[in-house]
């Protein structure tokens, strides 16, 4: 998922403008506006509109014979959605025990419940607000079991009991255990058919009812991921449980869909998947089949209102894949860009870290009354934001980038987002840059974003444990993708695009830890990374170089006065190989140091015919992982004093600017 950008980009420029405005004032000079990275693409990156041709009969297709995953769990599901709010379901489920140990309980996410009341764990911690949107006072919504029994017809709802492992919420019902009536032993299945009901909320975070907008988003109880020893460094085989809060998302096994959908006869439906036949009218309701495989959620959106518009596509590694938009009316005339966003997606990112495997892509843009249903993904489904702007800018574009990007590293590699959310949000947020540049030319302002992260932490501690939504964002968002370009700094854009491809390549539906991809970076560069990993991914490390001191004492020598200048750098934060570090005298000659960083300082002292004018580490700011750049700069001249005033001043501004940001 991607968090809103618009306030925090423009808030952020304009605190770079300040910080550089300082530096410009400190320095005394003019730098060449010619090298300043662009904030805009220019208008030749757009692609043009064309003419609107009338939208096409939804194509039906048929499943392959290609298995790519271990296919642990089926799903049968039929679920109609009312005059009202309510979806009424029943599902046939079929689970394969993955591992060698008895399983005596199966256990299931109930991730409406989240919404049912303000005690739950995911409002308590997101306080009813996420990503701007804010939960409506009477927009409430819950799951519940009508009926679960087995295969034999024994009823199982007397054997249920909801469970908070996480903590000990007895309030929160987003997780459920059901002891099983005959133990499963490993590699034996076990069938379980149910009836539920889902009060939809008001669409917030993710999921619910607006209007007649629908989107049924975690909308299904699903099975908690059985996690075999070996698995993301499990040593002993088990359930991965967790509750559903305010910062996670989620984590599941992979396995087959095959899901008919029940809406009033005006309705058309996105889905997963793809459609095994044309919908039919029965009974007043517009009846829906769909199919996927090989994928570890399912979800759909319905509307009246949809706009609809379908396009083959095809590149090197998509051997074919329909791509297909629900359009609110409001972005009806911009089908072209999100046509051409979808195709960039897709064919870079196919060429970057393999074949997209699936027959379809879904693009659904939500009304604007439902955005907080937008910027999500799902597995050949992805939501852009609501469509409150006729002529948006490129966060259309830079939405449908991200979320498509999420179809890799959420969706085959499927990285277990309670836990190790960075492997995923990091990872797509990085190709996101880059596609975003290659093709529009949108250039990311990294020092702004590394600034922005004032709060660093672990990236591979669970969701929940980070202090904030904020915090959360700065660090498994930003610090992820940074951390990925620090590795690129260091190998190479093209050993970096080895480094990925092959770690994608290995793990597709394999259910990676952040430890394999450590591997993979070892493998590949055959190099340890362990100093770097421990410092930047397993704590809560970032770069801060500065220049703590700079002393000139002029002498006479040969009836001539020179100047020796010491100049002494530290290092207050993690360890960062080539640091640069530039000093200008007072005559204009500049001269570039390269130092390896190993110790925590080192003093350049140097003989010459002017006094040393000023120092700064970093100069063109190429440090990604630097979060501090005030004090980079230190003019020679300039009272000691006067300095400190200076620095705190802008500091306390900057600090200021950045703390009005929110995720």
């Amino acid at each position: 998922m991607i968090p809103r950008r618009a306030k925090s980009w423009l808030t952020a420029s304009l605190a770079l403008c300040l910080l550089a405005g300082g530096i410009w004032i400190m320095l005394g000079y003019n730098r060449s506006t010619s090298s300043e990275l662009p904030i805009l693409a220019p208008e030749s990156g757009k692609p043009h509109l064309k003419a609107p041709t009338p939208a096409p009969p939804e194509s039906v297709q048929s499943p392959t014979a290609e298995v790519y995953s271990n296919r642990v769990v089926e799903y049968h599901m039929d679920v109609k959605l009312t005059e009202g709010n309510t979806l009424q379901g029943t599902q046939a489920i079929t689970w394969i025990h993955p591992g060698k140990k008895t399983v005596n309980e199966l256990y299931f996410h109930m991730y409406p419940n989240a919404f049912s009341s303000a005690d739950s764990t995911f409002m308590k911690e997101s306080g009813g607000k996420l990503r701007g949107d804010v939960m409506p006072v009477d927009g409430y919504g819950s799951m519940k079991f009508v009926d679960m029994q087995t295969e034999d017809g024994l009823s199982l709802l007397h054997r249920m009991q909801y469970v908070q492992p996480d903590d000990g919420n007895i309030k929160d019902k987003t997780l459920i255990k059901v002891r099983l009536p005959k133990p499963v032993k490993g590699g034996e299945s076990i069938t379980i058919r149910t009836m539920f009901e889902v009060e939809l909320p008001k669409i917030f975070a993710r999921m619910g009812k607006t209007n007649d907008f629908v989107m049924a988003g975690q909308w299904f109880p699903k099975l908690s991921a059985y996690e075999p020893a070996g698995r993301r460094g499990r040593t002993a085989e088990g359930w991965n449980l967790h509750q559903y809060h305010g910062n996670s998302e989620f984590y599941s096994d992979f396995g087959i869909y095959s899901v008919r959908i029940r809406v009033p006869e005006t309705y058309k439906v996105a889905a997963t998947g793809f459609p095994t036949q044309q919908a039919v009218l029965k009974n007043g309701e517009k009846v829906y089949q769909f199919y996927a495989d090989d994928v570890h959620d399912f979800a759909w959106a319905a509307s009246p209102d949809f706009v609809y518009a379908e396009e083959p596509f095809s590149a090197p590694n998509v051997p074919g894949v329909r791509i297909k938009l629900y359009l609110d009316p409001a972005h009806q005339d911009l089908k072209e860009r999100y046509l051409f966003a979808a195709k960039a997606a897709l064919s870079n990112y196919s060429k970057w870290f393999g074949p997209y495997p699936y027959a379809t892509l879904s693009i659904v843009v939500p009304p604007k009354a439902a955005n907080g249903a937008g910027g999500m993904e799902y597995p050949t489904l992805i939501t852009a934001f609501g469509a409150d702007d006729t002529t948006p800018g490129y966060d259309l574009e830079r939405t449908v980038v991200h979320e498509i990007g999420h179809q890799y590293f959420y969706g085959m590699v499927a990285s277990n987002e309670f836990e190790e959310a960075w492997l995923d949000e990091g990872f797509t947020s990085y190709a996101e840059d880059k596609l975003m540049e290659q093709e529009y030319g949108l250039i990311p302002n990294l020092p702004v974003q590394s600034g922005l992260i004032t709060s660093p932490a672990p990236l591979t501690q669970p969701s929940w444990k980070f202090d904030s939504q904020q915090q959360y964002a700065s660090n498994v968002y930003t610090r992820g993708k940074l951390v990925l370009l620090g590795i690129e700094q260091q190998v190479g854009a093209k050993q970096m695009e080895r480094i990925l491809s092959t770690y994608v390549k290995k793990y597709r539906f394999k259910h990676p830890a952040t430890a394999d991809f450590q591997k993979v970076v070892e493998q590949v560069t055959r190099a340890s990374w362990a100093d770097y990993f421990d410092q930047y991914v397993y704590n809560d490390g970032m770069a801060d170089f500065a220049v703590e001191r700079i002393k000139v004492i002029p002498a006479e020598k040969d009836g001539e006065t020179l100047y020796e200048s010491s100049i002494t750098v530290v290092k207050k934060g993690s360890d960062f190989p080539k640091v640069p570090v530039r000093i200008a005298f007072e005559d204009g000659h500049t001269v570039t140091k390269q130092w390896d960083g190993k110790e925590d300082r080192i003093t350049y002292k140097l003989t010459y015919t002017s006094p040393v004018s000023w120092a700064m580490t970093d100069p063109l700011y190429d440090i990604v992982l630097e979060n501090r750049h005030m004090n980079n700069f230190l003019r020679t001249k300039l009272d000691e004093q006067v300095q400190s005033r200076w620095n705190m001043s802008a500091a306390k501004l900057i600090e200021a600017v950045f703390g009005g940001l929110s995720w």
